[in-house]
């Protein structure tokens, strides 16, 4: 019954993320995207079945909070004015919130609230630093960063792969916990080499 109940949460959750992504087209896969890449950190990391369970759900769920922020605002091809980009910086908050109201996603706030904090302290929306922002946090950020660089966008094209690894690398210590950024880019490089000798092996539930 348990893993009845667990599978059905787990659709909830993956029903929530696939309606965020389809309110803009050049964002469509990338909740699921970021729980991947967040998946290959965690492996490279080493967390636990149980844990990696909450990361997966929170990733899928980390931009829930956008659902209340205008299309116009989210499709602008042009820069956001200060007065746009203070909506777009509240989703971390609407996403909380929205969590909070139902009891077996409440695990998953710590996550989707602090994801766009940075290691410097200078990220929002409460401006914490290093080890006080939660792991979890620490990952999606870097997994996030990385699919939104490599991405088509209306303002932009995509980044190059390897690109966008690097400015992960140039942003250690400040933008992003240097081990997480560390665990991402050996695992991403090395998971290409691996590909192309058909070696590449993981735990199934990483995948």
């Amino acid at each position: 019954m348990n893993e009845l109940i667990e599978k059905a949460h787990f659709e909830t959750i993956m029903a929530l993320s696939e309606a965020l992504d389809a309110k803009d087209s050049y964002t469509a896969g990338h909740s699921r995207r970021v729980m991947q890449y967040s998946a290959r950190i965690a492996w490279r990391m080493g967390m636990g079945e149980a844990e990696f369970g909450q990361l997966k759900k929170s990733a899928l769920l980390h931009d829930l909070g956008k659902i209340g922020v205008p299309d116009a605002i989210l499709r602008k091809r042009d820069k956001l004015s200060e007065e746009e980009f203070e909506v777009i910086r509240a989703h971390p908050g609407i996403g909380a919130d929205i969590l909070r109201a139902v009891e077996s996603f409440r695990p998953l706030v710590p996550a989707v609230y602090h994801h766009h904090e940075r290691f410097d302290g200078k990220g929002y929306p409460d401006g914490i630093r290093g080890d006080a922002i939660p792991i979890q946090a620490r990952i999606i950020a870097v997994a996030d960063s990385f699919d939104a660089m490599t991405s088509n966008r209306a303002y932009r094209s995509a980044f190059p792969a390897e690109a966008a690894l690097r400015e992960i690398e140039r942003n250690k210590g400040t933008q992003f916990d240097p081990l997480v950024a560390d665990a991402f880019v050996s695992c991403t490089r090395d998971m290409v080499t691996d590909i192309l000798k058909d070696s590449f092996d993981e735990p199934e539930y990483y995948l």
